[in-house]
């Protein structure tokens, strides 16, 4: 059986090799196309992080800089500044202009701007060979240890480096001296330049305020009296508010905030004594409507949505309804007064006492409660009353700590305003603006030598899409699932008998419920429902893509080389929900529909979905022609427009052992007879990965059929299931892929989606299994 397999499988796929061999570089391109429509999302990404990564390259790679700032020296100030100055003012001569060069050139200078900016740690000035151990020490000596008015006696070699990078000259006869700046990034050279001269103006700044500061210290005293004032008042109602426990939160004392919480308390408590008292009397109620010796279950199970959500009562109340429903079942077939009878009414009226029971506890647990919240709604009412007292005992001292906190306040105000005051002289006398000012800022400069942008750029591009391209191959590789039926051949050795499209709009194909019943109504109680419309789409559209897949099924059970007259046929899945029952529903209509003798048998004894949607109605199946409870003739379901036959399984309680059933002797004999009933026998199986339940119907079935579920089944996981279960897999006639997404089926294979796609044969929309 495997080798004649493996023939199916090369003289199906005969036909695309030969076509693959003409096409030549034809065949190649619609590959590569293919492969493009799929994964051309994951090349542009890859491409654009690639060239992101070009550009942020440029932006770090080290190139060479100097940018420039202008500064003016001899910065006009205004009158009234001037009139208040207390420094003399010195004429603007050329010896001036170069001692303020030899300023800007100074360690100070360069100090600062070194440790603000952290050029110590810059990996520019690292590369010019500096030792950082000891550029930090130097730092630390100038800083710590040394006064900063001490000259250095050896040169430091940041500073140097520092030295031999900046520049400043006198532009011309004019007062501006320009300031250059060298380093490996632009707006670094731009922000070091712009750093000296602000480091210059605030060096500047600093010495006039150092000379300016003895003139305001005697503002000083007066302002730490003002201070002290202010504060001992702000002790003398901190020190009130002690002794008297006003305690505010948020603007608001603690008294009102503890009674508007209480308030809320009570409110809630009320509320819950309130809804306990009413639980309670409902229960009183039903307990004095229901007499203990009463046979009926009256109304104890209408007492609230307590007892309706209790488990115990709910259960009890199922018993009792099952108990009369048998009651009355009983004594129709066997009269009132039958010993079965009997006891089924002594039951009912121990159930209902229990029900009574029950009821009684939740009433006395109802009581319970009421009892607990209106004692702690007393406890809360007496927390309110103290609560209240004491707020009113806090409100007559809050007019005297009003009074002394307006004193503070007003010390603080006076301290406040004199301190503007100070400060307003402290920033006249300090001379805020300096000499000097910043007329035209560093700008990063515009021109570099490297690195080369354009080769940089269009390497990014090439090899973004190169590494685009290979991530592309690895996704498809990494895709485990089945998309065509080449895969299906490749991996599971079986020929690819169809592939079934997906169903896109199966709600059109429905019949009404009205029609439904009316049909049953025609043709008998026993008449197969139409009201799902994907299990009769087939032959509902005839000349559809769905229609003619389902065909190309038929004829390879028909073509196979087992020859039986009588075909048994079964049809499997290796995980649930792969469509299944739908093609076993849909080959056995096309089948009956060209006037063959069909019956479908739904074996999915665990999960009957066949039986749910085209008898659901149905209270007897297979499980009881098999107990010899009910004949086949009066179990089976028919169609009257197709004579299609049907056998359900009626699931009326969870089956344990449904292998064994599927294996016993009377399984055997009830398949001869269909076998010699029927022309051909479809039968629905479970699938074959969760349970074992195929592999015990290899005796009975001639052939199997697998149904595989397009791009959602893995292969390893069929792999598995068939490696499980080698008798069903000798006896495979081929695979289905169903739920084909016909659209999505030219990105992977554009013979398939081209010979599909033929309007001339297929006419009505694309229809299938889910």
């Amino acid at each position: 059986m495997l080798q004649n397999d493996r023939t199916r499988v090369l003289l199906d796929s005969v036909m695309p090799r030969e076509q693959a061999e003409e096409g030549g570089v034809g065949e190649i391109v619609n590959l590569g196309l293919g492969f493009l429509r799929r994964q051309y999302l994951a090349i542009i990404f890859t491409t654009a992080l690639a060239l992101a990564a070009s550009v942020i390259y440029l932006r770090i790679a080290p190139p060479t800089y100097t940018a420039q700032v202008k500064v003016l020296f001899g910065n006009p100030k205004a009158q009234f500044v001037q009139q208040q100055s207390v420094l003399a003012e010195t004429p603007i001569d050329v010896a001036k202009l170069e001692s303020q060069i030899q300023i800007l050139k100074s360690s100070a200078i360069a100090t600062s701007v070194i440790d603000q900016l952290k050029l110590a740690d810059d990996p520019d000035f690292k590369n010019s060979g500096w030792s950082l151990y000891s550029v930090s020490q130097a730092i630390r000596e100038w800083l710590g240890s040394r006064p900063p008015d001490r000259k250095v006696n050896s040169p430091d070699p940041l500073v140097a480096e520092f030295d031999r990078r900046l520049s400043a000259v006198r532009l011309g006869y004019s007062t501006v001296i320009e300031i250059g700046f060298s380093a490996g990034k632009a707006e670094r050279a731009a922000e070091i330049a712009n750093a000296i001269a602000n480091a210059y103006i605030n060096d500047q700044l600093n010495a006039k305020f150092d000379a300016s500061r003895t003139a305001t210290a005697w503002l000083q005293d007066r302002l730490r009296e003002l201070g002290q004032q202010a504060l001992t008042a702000e002790r003398a109602v901190n020190a009130f508010k002690s002794q008297n426990n006003i305690v505010a939160v948020g603007g608001k004392l603690m008294d009102e905030e503890q009674v508007a919480e209480l308030n809320s308390r009570m409110v809630a408590a009320r509320a819950q004594t309130s809804e306990a008292l009413a639980r309670l009397n409902r229960f009183e109620t039903v307990l004095a409507a229901n007499s203990t010796d009463s046979a009926s279950i009256g109304s104890l199970d209408a007492s609230g949505s307590d007892a309706l959500s209790n488990p115990i009562i709910n259960n009890l109340r199922q018993q009792y309804l099952e108990n009369a429903r048998r009651e009355v079942e009983y004594s129709a077939r066997l009269g009132k007064d039958h010993l079965a009878v009997v006891n089924l009414r002594t039951q009912m009226r121990g159930i209902r006492a229990s029900i009574l029971d029950e009821v009684r506890r939740l009433a006395e647990t109802s009581r319970s409660d009421f009892e607990v919240y209106k004692q702690r709604q007393q406890e809360i009412e007496k927390q309110m009353a103290l609560a209240v007292s004491q707020s009113r005992t806090t409100n007559s001292a809050e007019l005297t700590m009003r009074e002394l906190e307006t004193g503070a306040k007003g010390y603080r105000s006076l301290h406040e305003s004199f301190l503007q005051r100070y400060m307003g002289s402290v920033q006249q006398e300090s001379f805020p603006i300096s000499e000097a000012r910043v007329i035209s800022p560093a700008t990063p400069p515009l021109s570099k030598s490297k690195p080369k942008t354009g080769f940089i750029l269009a390497m990014g591009i090439l090899g973004g899409i190169a590494l685009g391209t290979a991530l592309g191959f690895f996704r498809d590789l990494m895709d485990r699932t089945f998309r065509t039926s080449a895969q299906i051949e490749a991996a599971l050795q079986l020929p690819c008998l169809s592939l079934v499209p997906l169903l896109r709009n199966p709600e059109r194909k429905k019949l009404s419920r009205r029609a439904a019943v009316q049909d049953d109504k025609e043709f008998g109680q026993k008449t197969l429902s139409r009201s799902s419309g994907m299990y009769w789409a087939a032959t509902a559209m005839p000349l559809s893509r769905f229609a003619e897949s389902i065909r190309s099924i038929k004829l390879a059970i028909d073509l196979n080389p087992t020859k039986t007259s009588h075909k048994i046929v079964g049809i499997t899945s290796a995980l649930p929900n792969e469509g299944k029952s739908t093609i076993a529903a849909s080959l056995a209509q096309l089948i009956a529909h060209a006037g063959k003798r069909v019956i479908i048998v739904d074996c999915d004894l665990r999960n009957p979905s066949l039986s749910a949607n085209l008898a659901p109605n149905a209270t007897t199946g297979i499980i009881d022609v098999l107990s010899g409870a009910r004949s086949l003739e009066e179990t089976v379901w028919r169609d009257p427009k197709t004579s299609l036959a049907f056998l359900p399984a009626a699931k009326r309680a969870p089956l344990f052992h449904t292998s064994e059933i599927l294996s016993a002797a009377q399984t055997r004999k009830l398949f001869d007879k269909l076998r010699a009933t029927y022309d051909y026998v479809i039968v629905d199986l479970p699938p074959l990965a969760p349970i074992v339940d195929v592999r015990a119907t290899t005796p009975l079935i001639d052939c199997f059929i697998l149904v595989v579920e397009w791009g959602r089944t893995r292969t390893d996981v069929i792999q598995h299931a068939l490696h499980t279960a080698p008798n069903v897999y000798e006896a495979l006639v081929g695979t289905v892929l169903n739920k084909t997404d016909m659209k999505a089926m030219k990105r992977y294979d554009n013979y398939h989606n081209d010979y599909y796609n033929n309007e001339h044969y297929t006419r009505y929309g694309q229809v299938a299994a889910e």
